[in-house]
């Protein structure tokens, strides 16, 4: 046989075989996975860009770098709400005729006036709460005082707190506003002669106490405090 035939011929079947090696024998049938097909699949794969690794890394980059773009960061476009500064019919009133007005810093500072009020009342001292005073309120005070002192009675007083505050009325003058507030409040409270004896009162009750006191502020007054003008039981 021609020696040419013979070299050409193991070519032949040398290709043959590493061709099977790649592809699989088709013996496998579809669908199966060799070893063969693994191979060609990653040369493909490989080619194509989509290798399993680089389609996890697509898929990864995909999922980690989703950013939701709004207009200015925000999509609610509405204006903020007005701040409630009133809720009582009575702090309508005051708010209609200063804007600045806010019920639930106004009963804040009142709750907080009134329990300073009524401890240094107790305490024949009200020195300390001049500020929050009108004169004729102030007046009547210290001569309450100054009577207790002459009867030798001693007043005690534990404020355990104020239980509510409400703004039951208000009026809108020309030169004032005035704002009339309801106090509740929980007291202990006793009264004892020169020689210690309880004429009033029971250290071991808490009494309810309901006190209405009217407040006043001046309009068109850089000063925002505002002044006890009257005292009473609500």
């Amino acid at each position: 046989m021609d020696p040419v035939i013979l070299i050409f011929g193991g070519l032949a079947a040398f290709f043959i075989f590493k061709l099977f090696s790649v592809l699989g024998d088709s013996s496998d049938g579809p669908g199966t996975n060799s070893e063969g097909n693994d191979d060609f699949e990653t040369l493909r794969n490989a080619l194509t860009g989509n290798s399993s690794k680089n389609a996890k890394r697509k898929s990864e980059a995909t999922e980690d770098n989703v950013v939701e773009l709004h207009p200015s960061g925000n999509t609610n476009t509405d204006p903020a709400p007005e701040p409630v500064r009133a809720i009582s019919p009575a702090g309508k009133t005051l708010l209609g005729a200063d804007e600045s007005f806010d019920e639930k810093a106004f009963l804040d500072g009142a709750k907080y006036a009134y329990e300073m009020i009524v401890e240094a009342f107790a305490d024949n001292d009200i020195s300390s709460v001049r500020a929050y005073l009108s004169e004729n309120v102030r007046l009547a005070f210290e001569g309450a005082i100054e009577q207790r002192k002459l009867n030798n009675h001693k007043q005690e007083l534990t404020f355990i707190g104020v239980d509510s505050s409400t703004l039951s009325e208000a009026k809108v003058n020309d030169d004032q506003f005035i704002a009339v507030t309801d106090f509740t409040s929980n007291q202990v409270r006793v009264t004892r002669d020169a020689e210690d004896n309880i004429i009033d009162g029971d250290p071991n009750r808490v009494d309810l106490v309901r006190d209405r006191w009217t407040f006043a502020r001046k309009r068109g007054s850089d000063d925002p405090n505002w002044v006890l003008v009257a005292t009473g039981s609500a």
